[in-house]
Order: C-alpha cells, then structure tokens, then sequence
C-alpha cells in the first residue's frame, strides 16, 4: 500500500509520507446514530477526489457487535470501480474473511492486540490465541492474492493494564510481519504515548521489520498525536494513520478520544515538505460535510483555524 519515491528530506528520508485515511471504518464505527451506505459512501468518494490513495473503507463483522458496519457489502459494492485507490477492509475472523472474499476485496487488515485483557474485551480471546486466528486469515488471503495490513493495538499504554512493555509490542508485530503483513501499524489506542515513548517503542520494532512496513495510529486523548507522528517521521517512518476531522475513538477503552485529524497531520507535513498528495482544502470541506451530518463540531485544529480565518476550502 506504500508508494516509492526517490527524493528525500527529513534526514535523508524518503519526502512521501503516505496517509492511511480511517474515517469511514474507524471513524464512524462507534457513531451512536446510524450512518446510512450512502453518506458513508459520499464520505469516500470526498476522499478520494481530495487525492487520498488508501482509505479503510468498512469492516467485516458481526452486526451484533458493531451495528453501524452492518452494510460493509453494500459499502464494498458501492465503491469506485477500476480505481487506483487501495479500499482495505477489518476482517477479525475466518467468517468475516470468507464474507470479504465473497466481496471480491483486494485488501484486508487484522486486529491484534499487545495485552491480554483488552484482547479478550476486543475480540474474546488473548493474544496468543489471536495470533493462531490470524496465521489462518493471513493464510487464506494470500491463497486469494489479497493484501494483509497488520495493526498491534496498546502499544504505548493499554486501558486496563497501563503501561506496556516493549517487548510485548514487538513481539506481536513481529509474529504478524512473519505471517506474511505487508504493514504492521502500530496503535496508540488510548492516546497516552509521548514522542520518546514513540520513538523508543518505532527503534525496537525496526529491530525486526524494516521501517517501509511500519506504520503509526495514533489517538489524540492527551493531545500529543501530532508530537508523536513528528517524532515518528523523525524515526523514518512515512505511513500514517489518521482520520478525517479527528472522528473515532474506542469502544473499549473509556475516555479515549478519536484518532488524530488527517487535516492535521497534512498540515504538519505540508510544514515539514512532505508531500501527501492530497489537497487539505477538500479534505477540510469532507471533514466539514460530514460532521455537519453527524451534528458535532469538527475537531481538526486545521479546520477550526481555517474557518475562524473564514478560508474557503476548495
């Protein structure tokens, strides 16, 4: 899913960072109001006319347990045809892959965990037992030429066992590199991790996995996602999770807030000379319409500034 380019900064670094937009999946899956396919897919269809090339487009799971991903087949149908863009789906189990598969998907991703417990409180089994699961999805879907992206959960602090050793993390990652994960994205799922925790935890990772598969997530609870990327981009790292307008959070981890706004973080790296490929002003009107939709304030610093400037995006 990452693009290769040949000019550099940042330390000698390659100057493409790559934005992994989550708003559609991650962004609206705890939304208490219903989101109807259409306005999800208008949603997608916003981002990629704004030039973002890797969206996370839905997630194959029980209507039981996440009711607003309830339409993820309708979703997949709805997508642009023949585009370059790369729509990855959560798959946590063999069924949700066999559905996805049916879907004719291209692009999966699994959810693994550093602690037991909020394994279990996810997807009800502990960490080693994921991992059995996920050997057999990353299996299957390679037998059916599909891309697995890898995300490790409470890599810098997990809601109910605090603090993480590094170790754990790695060793997670590591298993889902070894599996066969095209890209392991490293979640900060509560929010607690500062830039020296983050760029301690990216050094030991790259230990094992090379730094173009390492991706970051981070959730903007204590205010330190943007310190984080900086801090990671710093490390190398050019992949970067983030969603529209700052929507999402976690269902399992009381009082975390969303995921870091993509306006932010395109903000950030247009600061640094890193080219996205993406357009903030659409991004900033997406970001609008749909909290419009959803009746709550947009929360990207990015776009709150450009509207009190009264800046019309594009």
């Amino acid at each position: 899913m990452t693009k290769e380019h040949s000019s550099s900064n940042l330390n000698g670094k390659p100057n493409f960072v790559q934005i992994v937009e989550v708003s559609p999946r991650d962004g609206l899956q705890n939304e208490s109001k219903p989101v109807p396919t259409e306005v999800k897919l208008q949603l997608i269809n916003r981002l990629v006319e704004a030039g973002v090339s890797v969206i996370e487009a839905t997630s194959f799971v029980s209507p039981k347990w996440v009711p607003q991903m309830a339409d993820h087949v309708q979703v997949v149908q709805g997508l642009p045809k023949n585009s370059p863009v790369s729509f990855p789906v959560l798959v946590p189990n063999l069924k949700g892959l066999e559905a996805a598969i049916q879907s004719q998907v291209k692009d999966i991703a699994v959810f693994a965990a550093a602690t037991d417990s909020f394994s279990k409180k996810n997807i009800n089994c502990s960490v080693e037992e994921s991992l059995v699961i996920f050997h057999q999805i990353i299996e299957m879907a390679k037998a059916h030429h599909i891309r697995v992206r890898g995300y490790v959960s409470c890599v810098l602090g997990c809601p109910y066992e605090g603090e993480v050793p590094i170790e754990k993390v790695t060793y997670v990652a590591q298993k889902l590199y070894q599996a066969g994960c095209t890209q392991i994205s490293l979640g900060d799922t509560i929010g607690v991790g500062t830039p020296e925790k983050a760029r301690n935890l990216i050094k030991a990772c790259l230990e094992f996995i090379p730094v173009e598969a390492l991706a970051v997530h981070f959730h903007d609870t204590y205010g330190q996602a943007i310190a984080n990327i900086y801090a990671s981009l710093l490390e190398g790292i050019r992949t970067v999770d983030a969603s529209v307008a700052g929507l999402g959070g976690c269902p399992y981890a009381k009082g975390a807030s969303g995921n870091v706004a993509t306006e932010d973080v395109l903000y950030l790296c247009q600061g640094l000379n890193l080219e996205t490929g993406i357009d903030l002003d659409k991004m900033i009107n997406a970001g609008n319409i749909i909290c419009d939709y959803l009746q709550r304030p947009n929360l990207s610093k990015v776009a709150q500034a450009c509207s009190a400037k009264g800046r019309k995006p594009s």
